[in-house]
């Protein structure tokens, strides 16, 4: 399957955004697990998960900022970006079955440097953040 390319940097306009949303299941949660070797009780254990300050197993961070790369690679820019940097802050728990959307948005277009960077926001079903930070993109090369 061959798929579209993406925006170059020149296509990109500040303030464009664009959002992905998914529901995590408890079998997100064991695959990434099972992927990362991280089987922190905190994400898979209930038992030991209500004794925490979250009071239940939650997402593990990575996999809800994973996201983002979903985002980037396959909307904006698109195809042939390469995802060269994520600084992200955890603000709330991501719970089992909360659905999470995943946001970015253009705020600095750095032509000489040939990158842009991004707001990154991720937010549950209820409107509240989750995960804040930026990113650097760098879009595919203009066609030569």
């Amino acid at each position: 399957m061959k798929n579209k390319l993406g925006k170059t940097l020149s296509e990109l306009s500040l303030g464009e955004s664009s959002s992905y949303t998914k529901t995590f299941t408890e079998k997100d949660v064991i695959a990434f697990a099972e992927i990362t070797g991280d089987n922190n009780p905190v994400h898979l254990d209930e038992e030991y998960a209500k004794t925490t300050q979250f009071k239940s197993r939650i997402v593990h961070g990575a996999l809800v900022s994973s996201l983002f790369s979903t985002v980037f690679g396959a909307q904006l820019p698109g195809f042939g970006c390469i995802y060269f940097r994520q600084d992200s802050k955890f603000v709330a728990p991501v719970y089992l079955n909360d659905t999470i959307t995943a946001t970015i948005k253009v705020i600095e277009i750095q032509e000489e440097k040939g990158r842009a960077i991004f707001e990154t926001i991720a937010t549950n079903q209820r409107g509240e953040n989750v995960v804040v930070g930026t990113a650097m993109i760098y879009p595919r090369k203009e066609a030569k």
